[in-house]
């Protein structure tokens, strides 16, 4: 199948994704008046590449979102707590490549009420859950912030592994230079780690 075909089979417009605490939906253009308070403080971007506190970079972040969908090169979600309903904030699987049997899981950001509190960890287990059982793919990888202490060991927390840091890697909206710290994760490893994401499950 061409990678179009194959983008359209497992992300069709209706496409989400479930977990007991979050849902995982396709973006809309309509989420950016819940988005915008919940993107309102500057904290949030230190290590993002784009200040979303700015309303029309936040509006241009998600026309980017669906026009690389649009072309195929990424699948943006709108994550919404289960039990309320509350919009909490936004991921993406991009950087797909078919052949290659590989996906990003990245551009992920969550309003301050919502850190900690365990969505992070739901969407992460989502998407992974997807990416290697339903799209068998072979590795998913997530890129950070090499001075983000805190989304790396988020990361560490979920099973991903370390892999190196890619030195002046991006241009972050304060110019400056940002060190990526890569983690990834194996098919074979997923099969093993997906128990310890949430013991009392299993």
């Amino acid at each position: 199948m061409s990678n179009q075909s194959l983008y359209d089979k497992y992300f069709p417009q209706t496409f989400s994704l479930e977990t007991p605490r979050v849902i995982l939906r396709l973006l809309q253009p309509e989420d950016f008046d819940a988005f915008l308070p919940l993107a309102a403080s500057k904290d949030t971007w230190a290590y993002f590449t784009k200040d979303l506190s700015d309303p029309e970079e936040l509006r241009s972040w998600i026309y980017v979102a669906l026009e690389e969908r649009a072309e195929h090169k990424r699948m943006p979600f709108t994550v919404i707590d289960r039990d309320t309903h509350e919009i909490c904030g936004s991921t993406s699987f991009g950087n797909i490549s078919f052949y290659d049997s590989r996906i990003e899981i990245g551009w992920s950001w969550l309003g301050p009420d919502f850190r900690g509190a365990g969505v992070n960890r739901h969407a992460k287990f989502a998407l992974l859950s997807y990416a290697f059982e339903v799209m068998k793919m072979e590795r998913v990888e997530i890129k950070t912030d090499n001075l983000n202490e805190r989304s790396k060991a988020a990361l560490l927390k979920v099973g991903m592994i370390p892999e190196g840091v890619l030195r002046s890697h991006m241009l972050m909206h304060s110019n400056r230079r940002r060190d990526s710290a890569y983690f990834g994760l194996l098919k074979k490893e997923w099969d093993e780690r997906k128990f310890q994401f949430f013991p009392d499950m299993y």
